[in-house]
């Protein structure tokens, strides 16, 4: 459902919602066979992004005119259920494919720890801070840092762990790697495990990345380290 905007320069552009709208569900049958009037969708997104955007508790939605908290967050479990975020993101990714191509070439990986989403000071073992709750997100972006896969657990683990799913994540078409299109992956030395150099070969990566106890020298490709785009991405999220 379309509905007039004021141009603040934070919610959804028409052109985005044009996208997003037809991805979203039908509307669900009310158990009784009626509700209350629903809260128009455009709203409802602008809402979720907003608490998504700025980390805000959803009960701090009050204080908007957007929409209630529990309609937003029951939206959004809705939405999040039923694939619209990750179809929105696919398709977000093939838009930039046809535009300027994903840089395939040189990928980076890497993981960050954060506070759980939404969760404030509640939230999970951390090893920074072992009184609180927090998240390991695992990263993999293409040459420019534009993100094409992610996956999340608990802070505690080991940014190498991750490494497959986040493979896996990736929601368009990887081309298989050649010896005249190679695809380098680049990575830190919390990577240097066994495991990481199966999984480099298992995919048909070029690793990039130093052992740990190696002094910071070129690389043995001859190549300089491309970890700062993914780092970079990290910092945007």
């Amino acid at each position: 459902m379309g509905i007039a905007k004021s141009d603040d320069g934070w919610r959804l552009p028409d052109e985005l919602w044009a996208k997003m709208a037809p991805l979203l569900p039908p509307r669900p049958p009310h158990p009784l066979g009626c509700h209350n009037p629903r809260v128009p969708d455009r709203l409802a997104m602008d809402a979720i992004l907003l608490v998504l955007r700025t980390g805000m508790q959803w009960h701090a939605l009050k204080a908007t005119s957007l929409c209630h908290p529990s309609s937003a967050y029951r939206r959004f479990r809705e939405w999040l259920e039923a694939g619209v975020f990750s179809e929105l993101w696919r398709q977000g990714l093939l838009a930039y494919e046809a535009l300027v191509g994903i840089k395939w070439r040189w990928l980076a990986m890497d993981g960050a720890m954060g506070k759980a989403p939404l969760g404030g000071e509640k939230t999970g073992p951390n090893p920074t801070d072992r009184g609180k709750k927090g998240t390991k997100k695992s990263l993999l972006t293409d040459g420019r840092g534009a993100p094409l896969g992610v996956s999340e657990a608990g802070a505690n683990i080991n940014d190498h762990k991750l490494m497959e799913a986040t493979l896996q994540a990736v929601p368009v078409k990887r081309p298989v790697p050649t010896e005249s299109a190679p695809q380098g992956l680049c990575l830190d030395k919390g990577y240097d495990y066994d495991l990481v150099r199966e999984l480099a070969e298992k995919y048909g990566f070029t690793l990039h990345q130093r052992r740990r106890g190696e002094e910071d020298k070129p690389l043995e490709s001859g190549k300089k380290a491309r970890r700062w785009v993914v780092e970079k991405t990290h910092g945007w999220i």
